[in-house]
């Protein structure tokens, strides 16, 4: 790699509002005979959302901030192969393999992404680009493969811009910025870019919190939260009904869509008093809340729907009588699909292990389910 690339270069986020932070900077062009054929990987994990984030405005653009865990071993990993063109064509062009085989509709959506933030990299039409994705956990699992797949890409889109021009150095910057390009791949991609739980959404509760791009929550959380185990069961693994995109879109039409999302700016404050103090019977009441709130959101759209299976409930019911009966602090979750997450500190490892295994790993589809823990964020390879 020529060293002559590495250079300065004025980005376009001048100092103005967060709600104004523009990334298109048309000065991000690159010579193409100083610049070898190279490669960069990344693995990025997915995260599961505490206070959700369902409903939409603009381009990604939350209805209500989001706080969510950054899970450690469901990621994607993704390789960005690059080169200069040959041709002079301004399309942009790309190969795509999802564990190893060409496959047309991940291509599709990846296209249009780069499409999209083709003004923030305007390099990527002077490449050929090649981009090599698999997942750490199966399609279907109740795993928010959008998150880590977009995130990752995000990370790799971030580092290719350092490699060539030396212009994202800093770590905040780096971050901040794959957090936005990753917002715009998938609204929960931006979370993942950070270790042990984020925020996305604006709030004056927390000093940087921005609609366009998440932030780090580390900092902000008692210890306890840094050790939480999250078991993923798997009530059914078919592709759901309606997806999460159609189900965001139907908020717009939802009656109670204005009180859900006054209700969640005031879950906010509670939840990060909660996480900051390590109260876990408030957060597991605001956590469980939450799903079923989410649930309830889709049962009250037009059209209706209903994700979850009789055996996700069966789950919910063990599990909280299990609570009842041992006063060990374990809570679910859900996402927009049927499957149960299953939330706990390290210190109750050994007691509430057996009783998920033996309990609840029955009521999974062929005793499917993954152990997962809160992680480190993402990591380049």
């Amino acid at each position: 790699m020529s060293s002559s690339l590495h250079r300065y270069l004025p980005l376009a986020l001048k100092t103005q509002p967060h709600n104004m932070l523009d990334y298109k900077n048309p000065n991000l062009v690159i010579t193409s005979q100083d610049v070898e054929p190279d490669s960069i990987t990344w693995r990025s994990p997915s995260n599961i959302a505490i206070l959700k984030y369902w409903g939409k405005h603009g381009v990604q653009l939350p209805r209500n901030p989001s706080v969510s865990l950054t899970l450690n071993s469901s990621f994607t990993d993704t390789m960005l192969e690059y080169r200069p063109k040959e041709s002079g064509d301004k399309n942009i062009s790309l190969e795509f393999f999802f564990h190893q085989e060409e496959n047309e509709a991940f291509r599709a959506k990846v296209l249009k992404h780069l499409e999209s933030v083709s003004e923030i990299f305007p390099f990527l039409r002077q490449l050929d680009l090649t981009v090599r994705t698999g997942n750490s956990f199966p399609h279907s699992a109740g795993i928010a493969s959008s998150a880590s797949a977009m995130s990752a890409l995000a990370l790799c889109l971030c580092s290719l811009e350092e490699e060539l021009f030396g212009t994202l150095s800093e770590d905040d910057a780096f971050d901040k910025k794959a957090s936005y390009v990753a917002r715009l791949g998938s609204g929960s991609a931006c979370r993942s870019i950070f270790p042990t739980a984020a925020l996305w959404g604006q709030t004056g509760e927390v000093e940087g919190a921005s609609d366009l791009y998440a932030i780090a929550m580390e900092d902000h959380i008692h210890e306890i939260f840094k050790t939480f185990h999250d078991d993923i069961l798997i009530a059914s693994s078919a592709e759901k009904p309606v997806s999460s995109r159609a189900g965001h879109s139907l908020m717009e039409g939802n009656p109670f869509a204005d009180a859900r999302y006054t209700d969640a700016k005031r879950k906010l404050l509670r939840l990060l008093d909660a996480m900051r103090r390590g109260d876990l019977e408030e957060f597991g009441k605001i956590t469980e809340n939450e799903a079923l709130t989410l649930h309830g959101l889709m049962m009250s759209s037009n059209p209706s729907y209903i994700l979850l299976k009789p055996s996700t409930l069966t789950m919910i019911e063990r599990l909280k009588e299990y609570r009842a009966d041992t006063k060990h602090p374990v809570f679910f979750t859900l996402d927009a699909g049927p499957n149960l997450h299953v939330l706990y500190p390290e210190d109750v490892v050994h007691l509430v292990q057996p009783f998920v295994v033996d309990e609840l790993v029955p009521l999974c589809e062929d005793g499917k389910y993954i152990q997962d823990w809160v992680g480190e964020g993402p990591e380049q390879v």
